[in-house]
């Protein structure tokens, strides 16, 4: 074997530390040429070289034992297309974006030590023993808590920043006032009134001010209080540390990050980078990115820092696999601009600042975009050309067997995939947890024909509000925030969706559960999805506004179908589901194509959906779950569900299939299923003919509205175009006791009785209005 030397003093001297005497082995196949290095920086310049004389040259690095930290991030262009970068395994192999700190350490008080760092050195994550430590904070850290992992209200109060003798430099973080994400600042100075001048707040599409309670500052000298705090005093470079207690300090080994990205694979449209394969490396100890440009994702919720540890851009048929991400600041692994045929497989990633793995495309790819929520491009200055205008976007890449949790440990609107202006994504077998906003999201309709299957998503929605285990957006060029514009602009364009929506996007085969949000959440006009054998765990499946959604053969456990602000001509389809509550609609104007053959869990969650003539085919009763306690919702062979058309799908593939990820990862708790019948002891809200009714449930209702027994129907609020409303009809305030002469105890009762006249298109009722009866005939169609 053909050995290079290479002076390892000068490489220390160089980079300021040390790889354990590790090696690099560079093999070239084709003239069977071995050789070693001491860094992976300088076996990318020899394989360089024998690239320039030999192109066709088959080049693998394999990246022996060790701990390899970088002085700068790896870039990898074209000039080394078909490179492999092997790693002995991800356990054993470490490619880190901090450097080692020889420290020594000097007692403070009690509590504190403080050591001598380099000058030029300035840091925002350290890590002892491999464990990134808490940057001085208030509150305290405190894992338990649900925000930020401890919020005060006081965070950044006048007596609170009063306290501290130079506030410059604090980061103070605080999520949306709607907890639509997140927010960050930095201190950068004092104004006349004592208050801080902040720096930043860029991090989220959807401005607000910061949210009142759910705030918190670090980077703070005085609030250094706690085990397992520090502080970084770069003007007069030392550092300040509260270990644990019986600690030795003498033998914990200190890194601070100092890179914001490891490896850059880049390329461009012309001269992509081609068939480059990393794997078997754990990657470690970046930077946090917070503070950085940022850059909105069209008109969805996000901006985003446009990087990653890992970064890709103008690649084709590259591939990340069996490598391990952790103690990330910010992004892990970024897919930018055009790249095709990606695949990022078989990789644990955790314990990482914003979002795991992200394929976010170039905006000048898209027709007439808009940028803000209230933006739109007026109809006579839109481009109605469909699909993407140029080539610079993601497209027909992979992401499987990943195991993603405990991410956004910094920001707040991230995901475990993110997805948007990019096409024919496809994502299967991920077991993704432990998240403060959604598991995967997809930011924008451009250009759909994504693949979502097998997944596992659960323990999401974490810190945040109105989101779901999956989340999606469809603000395209179609969609206004003004309903009556966007009515008149869909009902004369009925395609117009397809613009940007040009592929239909496929949900399926996986298991959701979020329970602060909705297990599968379309929002705000997410249009061409076909949703189907999905186990939904919690809180059901969200459709609004959109078009062309077919959602059939799914289960949703404890909840059921929201239908929110569906359009006159928005053909959704909702059919062969098995539910468990009646439909949650808001704001309908029409309900869609096609609902029926479905399953509900009792008769009157059942007759609300058919007294809009939908349904018909449908039925409710038990769906004899084989052995939901063990998570298997697959129904017996006597199920009523199979008859209407029901299909059982595989319960035991959810979720990342590799087998030693497997074996760490969770899965999610097993929902206590609510009895149907129990939802009966309290009524509900129910909405019939756009107005919104309540069964009479105690006697101080009924001594409020002067009935003789606690029986009949509330009418809670009206709407003023109902037919049962109109020509002096129903009021709010009336309780309705009788339908045709029978009497309406209960709001099941009314709701049979008004089905048996829907043809006659109109019924008499008695009402108590004002402590009076008063006989109404109303029209109901």
């Amino acid at each position: 074997m053909k050995r290079i030397n290479t002076s390892i003093m000068v490489l220390f001297l160089l980079i300021h530390i040390s790889c354990n005497n590790s090696k690099v082995e560079l093999i070239v196949s084709k003239n069977a040429v071995e050789a070693q290095y001491s860094s992976i920086q300088e076996a990318l310049i020899a394989a360089k070289e024998i690239k320039q004389s030999d192109n066709n040259a088959q080049i693998v690095i394999n990246i022996l034992p060790g701990s390899y930290h970088l002085q700068k991030t790896i870039e990898i262009s074209s000039a080394l297309n078909g490179l492999e970068i092997v790693g002995a395994g991800a356990s054993k192999v470490s490619v880190k974006g901090s450097v080692p700190l020889q420290l020594n350490w000097k007692s403070l008080n009690e509590d504190i030590f403080v050591a001598k760092v380099p000058d030029n050195l300035i840091f925002d994550q350290l890590i002892t023993d491999g464990k990134a430590q808490i940057l001085a904070r208030y509150p305290n850290y405190d894992e338990t808590a649900q925000y930020w992992q401890g919020y005060a209200e006081d965070a950044l109060s006048k007596e609170r920043v009063a306290s501290w003798k130079n506030p410059v430099g604090t980061f103070f973080h605080a999520l949306h006032k709607g907890r639509w994400g997140g927010f960050h600042w930095q201190i950068v100075g004092m104004n006349e009134d004592a208050f801080p001048i902040l720096e930043g707040g860029h991090q989220n599409n959807r401005g607000s001010k910061p949210h009142k309670e759910y705030r918190m500052v670090e980077n703070v000298f005085e609030e250094l209080d706690s085990p397992g705090e520090w502080y970084l005093d770069h003007e007069n470079h030392q550092l300040y540390f509260w270990p644990e207690k019986n600690i030795d300090l003498q033998k914990m080994k200190f890194e601070a990050s100092v890179l914001k990205s490891l490896i850059s694979v880049k390329g461009t449209l012309e001269n992509p980078v081609q068939n480059i394969s990393i794997k078997g490396i754990s990657f470690e100890n970046t930077q946090r990115t917070f503070m950085e440009a940022y850059e909105p994702l069209l008109r969805s919720d996000w901006t985003i820092y446009r990087g990653g540890a890992v970064f890709f851009e103008g690649s084709e048929n590259c591939k990340l696999e069996n490598c391990e991400f952790t103690n990330l600041g910010g992004n892990v692994i970024f897919v930018s601009n055009y790249n095709k045929g990606l695949k990022i497989a078989g990789n644990n990633i955790h314990e990482c600042g914003a979002s795991a793995i992200s394929f976010v495309g170039n905006a000048s790819a898209v027709r007439s975009p808009s940028f803000q929520y209230g933006q739109f491009v007026e109809l006579d200055k839109m481009d109605t050309i469909s699909g993407p205008k140029n080539e610079l976007y993601p497209r027909e890449c992979i992401v499987e067997n990943n195991l993603i949790h405990r991410i956004g440990r910094v920001e707040k609107q991230t995901a475990g995939v993110q997805i948007s202006m990019a096409m024919d994504i496809t994502v299967r077998h991920n077991s993704i947890y432990d998240v403060p906003r959604s598991g995967i999201n997809i930011g924008d309709g451009t250009w759909g024909g994504h693949i979502l299957e097998f997944n596992d998503v659960f323990n999401t929605v974490l810190e945040t509000n109105d989101h779901g285990s999956f989340n999606s957006w469809g603000r395209d060029r179609f969609w206004h925030p003004n309903r009556r514009i966007m009515d008149s602009i869909t009902t004369a364009n009925p395609d117009m969706y397809k613009w940007d929506a040009v592929h239909t996007t496929i949900i399926r085969n996986n298991r959701f559960r979020c329970d602060h949000g909705w297990d599968i959440d379309l929002d705000d006009g997410s249009s061409n999805y076909h949703i189907y054998n999905n186990l939904c765990l919690s809180r059901g499946i969200k459709l609004r506004e959109g078009f062309n959604r077919v959602v059939e053969n799914n289960i949703t456990v404890n909840n059921s179908l929201h239908p929110h602000v569906w359009f006159v001509n928005c053909e959704d389809v909702f059919r062969k589901n098995i539910v468990s509550d009646a439909y949650q609609d808001v704001g309908l104007l029409s309900w869609g194509k096609d609902l029926d053959y479905n399953l509900f869990p009792t008769e009157e969650a059942m007759i609300k959906s058919q007294i809009y003539d939908r349904d018909m085919h449908s039925a409710f009763g038990d769906p004899l779950f084989k052995d939901p306690k063990n998570l298997d919702y697959s129904v017996a062979e006597n199920s009523p569900a199979l008859a209407l058309g029901f299909v059982n799908f595989l319960m035991d593939q959810f979720g990342v299939q590799k087998p030693s990820l497997k074996a760490i990862a969770k899965t999610p708790e097993v929902p206590v299923v609510v009895d149907p019948l129990q939802r009966k002891i309290k009524s509900s809200t129910l909405a019939w003919l756009r107005n919104k009714l309540k069964g009479v449930d105690s006697n101080e209702e009924q001594s409020a509205y002067g009935l003789n027994s606690p029986e009949g129907v509330i009418v809670i609020s009206t709407w003023n175009h109902s037919p049962a409303v109109k020509n002096n009809g129903l009021r709010k305030g009336d309780v309705i006791l009788e339908v045709e002469g029978v009497k309406t105890d209960k709001v099941l009762d009314f709701l049979k009785i008004t089905k048996e006249y829907q043809s006659k298109g109109e019924i008499q009722v008695l009402v108590m209005r004002n402590q009076k009866e008063l006989g109404l005939r109303i029209q109901i169609k």
